[in-house]
């Protein structure tokens, strides 16, 4: 999302960098170019301007005009207050003195609302709770559908009536089931509309009564740009929020909304969305966004998602094969289906220091068409070709490109690069615990 303004960034804090000592000029020149940045990013003018002038009063220091390294210790201003304009700190989920805890979901149509909802029960199930989805969306039938379909595919519990039922009612009967059930967190998928009325307000009031929720999450679609503020301003006043969600963060808008919405609405972002699949909902940590729309990377986030995608006997298992040189394309493909796991390669890539912008560079869907063929092409070997590659000459090229829906040409390249892989086990010699570790 925010590829363009990184770009920018990048440019002027390079061209500080290569001017050495810093006068008040040069600060100031680069200052408004971060400040045409910002607006072109669409964020909030008030907070560009309290930001700019937060940077400027700290750059202007001895500490910075007579360092040796300016441009770096800017940098590192620019990333502090980006920390502070995201909220400064990650803000966690509150919880009721006694379960079940009750988060309410809020927003308008087309935020992405339901799927959220599922998003959030999985991530709960994942830190050890027990959620249950509330389907209290009655004026869109459809939402309920979803809301069942994606509690089947994800084994969580999901409570529904008939279109007809008022979603206070619903919401207390969902209460008594919850309880029933043992349920530690209820979440609960409310209606929303195009625009703001007074019935929804109404409405939401009423469940809000109901429910007494320990969480009032407004679900925002990122690429809305400001109008993103000025909703969430709106149900903060009306409905009393404690914190937020951005969706489709994951998308190719200019991305102020995320940066301007916290401080415009005082209200915390808890959670990201950063695709479609259930598993793509994060918390959200204000530096570590601050850290990659520096094009610095997020290793932290990186780290967590491999720990999530990887399971920890099988890399020790390759970790043996890789001490003893027995690797082989078994071993290959399960590390494909891994990286897979963990999100697009672009994706995965603008969270690498140094690899943000070739990740920018990568033609849309290339990586993942690339990894499937990888993919298609080693299933359609049998296991014997895949743990003696060497036996794999030009008939057995011919039948696995037929079977694999390619061509002799794509299993040579397929073959050059696992040898290459073989070679640089063998190149590391004694130094293998270091491949280890960047394997790991």
């Amino acid at each position: 999302m925010f590829e363009v303004l990184t770009e920018k960034l990048g440019i002027i804090f390079r061209k500080l960098g290569d001017k050495g000592r810093l006068s008040e000029r040069d600060i100031d020149e680069a200052l408004r170019q971060v400040r045409l940045a910002l607006l072109e990013a669409d964020v909030n003018f008030k907070v560009v301007k309290a930001f700019i002038a937060a940077v400027r009063e700290k750059s202007l220091t001895a500490q910075v005009m007579e360092s040796l390294t300016p441009a770096q210790q800017m940098v590192k201003i620019v990333n502090q207050e980006l920390i502070q304009v995201l909220g400064g700190g990650p803000s966690r989920l509150g919880m009721a003195p006694h379960p079940p805890s009750v988060a309410m979901l809020v927003g308008l149509q087309g935020s992405g609302k339901t799927l959220t909802a599922a998003k959030l029960a999985l991530e709960l199930r994942r830190s050890g709770q027990r959620p249950l989805l509330v389907a209290a969306d009655t004026r869109r039938p459809a939402a309920i559908e979803q809301l069942v379909t994606l509690g089947k595919q994800l084994d969580i519990p999901v409570y529904a009536e008939d279109v007809t039922a008022a979603p206070p009612a619903i919401c207390k009967h969902a209460l008594k089931r919850a309880r029933e059930l043992a349920a530690t967190w209820v979440v609960v998928d409310t209606g929303g509309r195009l625009h703001i009325d007074e019935p929804l307000m109404a409405e939401l009031a009423q469940i809000r009564k109901e429910l007494n929720p320990a969480e009032i999450l407004l679900v925002v679609d990122a690429m809305t740009g400001q109008e993103a503020g000025r909703v969430a301003e709106a149900f903060r006043d009306r409905v009393g929020l404690t914190g937020l969600i951005l969706t489709k963060m994951d998308g190719d808008a200019r991305g102020g909304a995320a940066l301007s919405i916290k401080s415009v609405t005082g209200v915390p972002i808890k959670f990201i969305g950063v695709g479609e699949k259930a598993d793509a909902l994060e918390p959200f940590y204000p530096d570590r966004l601050a850290s990659r729309i520096l094009g610095m990377g997020d290793m932290l986030s990186l780290i967590e998602r491999a720990e999530a995608a990887f399971d920890r006997k099988r890399v020790q298992e390759v970790e043996r094969k890789l001490r003893g040189k027995g690797f082989d394309l078994e071993d290959f493909l399960w590390q494909m289906e891994q990286v897979r796991k963990m999100g697009p390669l672009s994706q995965l890539m603008e969270m690498m220091p140094g690899l943000s912008g070739l990740g920018r560079r990568l033609p849309a869907g290339t990586e993942e068409k690339d990894l499937k063929k990888m993919e298609a092409i080693i299933r359609s070997m049998t296991p014997r070709e895949r743990r003696h590659p060497e036996i794999i000459d030009g008939s057995r090229r011919r039948r696995i490109a037929r079977g694999s829906g390619t061509t002799p040409q794509d299993i040579n390249q397929l073959l050059n690069q696992f040898r290459q892989v073989q070679k640089l086990v063998k190149q590391m010699g004694g130094r293998r615990d270091q491949l280890l570790a960047m394997f790991r």
